[in-house]
């Protein structure tokens, strides 16, 4: 995968349920067969804590 997308994100989020810490999110993703690149965003994500998939969006993509 050259870029992450929003949608890679929200594919390797599938089932997770908020709110969610950083940690709980990155199991998520690493369960969901998510790759790297995924993994290391959510693991570098500006926040401990997110209240749901926006949230989560605005601190990967650095919008909102």
């Amino acid at each position: 995968m050259a870029d992450l997308s929003p949608i890679d994100l929200q594919k390797a989020l599938k089932g997770a349920d908020y709110p969610a810490s950083r940690d709980d999110l990155v199991s998520v993703a690493r369960s969901n067969g998510a790759d790297d690149k995924v993994v290391d965003k959510l693991e570098h994500a500006g926040k401990r804590r997110f209240d749901g998939p926006n949230d989560v969006q605005k601190a990967v993509f650095g919008k909102g």
